[in-house]
């Protein structure tokens, strides 16, 4: 098994799960392979489903569940993943072993909120105008540095990214900083969690919070202003089991989790305050291949 492997894998798999199912004890160190003959750009790929349970809308206390589809790897040490509606490119290789990496590359991020009444159960809200789909492409930078708490395997990295919608969805950006920690417990489990927060600009805020005079007439709700701003902060928590194999390669159980609070004119939007709830909830569960 390749070092590399066992670390990208497993910062690969955090992404679409939350604490692992077992936790297998930590391998000794011979079990753990000879930095000096693994190759630090080796190639893999970990492509997954899973089912999502996820708020009807943004600000919404009725769920739903959704298929989400995930593929991650690295083609000669650029690592890429998809997962969702969301795909990005790390443009910088990887160092190898313990150490700092540096990461930049370009981001996109497709929106369907509130794109179909149909999907909405809130009477009120399903009134409201639908919203077209938002296209929000950008970059992002980060760093992150292996080798930090338990062993020379676990990970921490923090990113900022920023992306703008260029489908008229909102006509506005997003900007987003994130911290991520990602540990194995051993060649077949890891756990994870991360931190981050959303700040957007005053079209996101007019187009998924405030309420015109016209929808209010119609939905009953009063009318609103949304600004700009802080729109919430996100704690997420990840986890992987292999099945079969290890972390590296063979089929692995997935499962993830994360609370989101909105803030501010977030929080006090009536499509929020008085027809969902400013606390947010998404789970998934799925199955995922890596080789």
């Amino acid at each position: 098994m390749k070092t590399k492997l066992l670390l990208l894998a497993g910062a690969g798999l955090s992404l679409l799960s939350v604490p692992a199912l077992a936790q297998d004890a930590v391998p000794p160190p011979s079990a753990i392979p000879d930095p000096e003959t693994a190759d630090p750009r080796g190639d893999f790929t970990i492509v997954g489903v899973g089912a999502g349970i996820l708020p009807n809308y943004e600000g919404s206390d009725d769920y739903g569940f959704s298929p989400v589809p995930a593929a991650i790897g690295q083609i000669e040490g650029f690592r890429y993943s998809f997962l969702g509606n969301r795909l990005s490119v790390d443009l910088i290789r990887d160092g190898y072993g313990p150490t700092v990496d540096l990461q930049a590359g370009p981001i996109g991020v497709i929106g369907f909120n509130r794109t179909s009444a149909d999907a909405i159960d809130d009477p009120q809200v399903a009134l409201l105008d639908e919203r077209n789909t938002a296209i929000e492409l950008g970059g992002y930078v980060g760093i992150g540095k292996t080798g930090v708490l338990t062993s020379d395997y676990d990970r921490l990295s923090a990113t900022i990214s920023y992306r703008y919608d260029v489908a008229g969805a909102h006509d506005s950006g997003i900007l987003t900083p994130t911290v991520a920690y990602t540990t194995p417990l051993s060649t077949k489990a890891l756990v994870g969690l991360f931190l981050s927060a959303e700040r957007v600009e005053n079209g996101y805020g007019d187009a998924y919070f405030s309420v015109s005079a016209a929808e209010s007439l119609r939905s009953g709700l009063p009318v609103y202003d949304a600004d700009g701003g802080w729109k919430n902060y996100t704690i997420g928590f990840a986890g992987a089991h292999s099945l079969t194999g290890d972390l590296t390669g063979g089929l692995q159980m997935v499962v993830g989790g994360t609370y989101r609070r909105l803030l501010g004119d977030f929080s006090a939007s009536p499509v929020t305050a008085i027809a969902g709830s400013p606390h947010q909830w998404l789970g998934t569960v799925g199955l995922a291949y890596s080789f």
